[in-house]
């Protein structure tokens, strides 16, 4: 091939490639109505071996806002124990005292050790975005328990698609791309709760759709606007188990809607 013709080649490629329309690949919009909430004959989550154990924690981008450090709970309510740089669940739900909508989260937390207990007995907290929608927190290193129970499920909606845990004592991190709803001037919801999870590196949640507010045995509506607002506090369960937790930052961030991602594809 000549040298001029390989120019035209490699012009013509860009121009195709310029011109390639492109589009917004979202996840599931709803659980898989193949299975009944909580069901236990569902198959579990694939064990998956995470990549390098965390030793003292990532450090928090320039652009975040740290919640814990290790130090104190300045940032939070609720009464639960600071020890040896992390804090331990316990004495009910912590909250911030600053409400967040769509965000980026890093949280890392440590199963009790010696472990006690099963299923959802076994080590058991939570992450609750906007104090509605919960992220499963639970020792399943060598502990089944119904699929969308597991640690990083959209709890009773989406179970993960992996199961990378380690073993209690040692830390797992989790890493959430949360798009909070979007209401329309009627107060209802127009664009719902969508989240992305990774679980000690590995993909877990796909930018998955919510139904609405999570909850036990149930799949709540979304509520109304007026009673959801923009922002709410970001919340970590009390279940009982003396869960640990270090190293806690967010990154609020900016997002597009539904609608505004329809509009931009191309006109059939």
């Amino acid at each position: 091939m000549s040298k001029f013709s390989n120019r035209f080649a490699l012009i013509a490629v860009a121009a195709v490639v310029s011109a390639a329309p492109v589009f917004s690949f979202a996840g599931p919009t709803e659980p898989d109505p193949k299975w009944k909430q909580h069901d236990e004959k569902r198959p579990k989550p694939p064990i998956v071996t995470p990549g390098t154990i965390p030793t003292e924690g990532e450090k928090a981008p320039s652009d975040a806002e740290v919640l814990f450090d290790g130090k104190d709970l300045s940032k939070w309510e609720g009464q639960w124990d600071v020890k040896d740089g992390v804090m331990f669940s316990g004495k009910g739900m912590l909250k911030t005292k600053e409400g967040f909508g769509s965000c980026q989260l890093h949280i890392e937390w440590s199963a009790p050790t010696p472990p006690k207990g099963t299923s959802q007995g076994r080590g058991n907290s939570g992450v609750y975005l906007m104090d509605r929608y919960e992220i499963q927190i639970l020792d399943n290193f060598n502990n089944e328990t119904y699929a969308d129970g597991y640690a990083g499920a959209v709890y009773g909606q989406y179970p993960p698609l992996a199961n990378p845990l380690r073993p209690p004592g040692e830390w797992n991190v989790y890493d959430i791309i949360f798009h909070a709803p979007k209401f329309g001037e009627d107060g209802k919801v127009k664009d719902k709760t969508r989240v992305t999870v990774f679980v000690n590196g590995v993909l877990v949640q796909d930018d998955v759709t919510l139904t609405g507010p999570t909850a036990n045995g149930s799949r709540p509506p979304y509520p109304s606007h007026k009673e959801h607002g923009d922002k709410a506090p970001l919340a970590l369960q009390d279940h009982g188990n003396p869960v640990r937790f270090r190293n806690i930052w967010i990154r609020p961030v900016g997002e597009k809607t539904e609608t505004e991602l329809k509009a931009k594809l191309p006109r059939k």
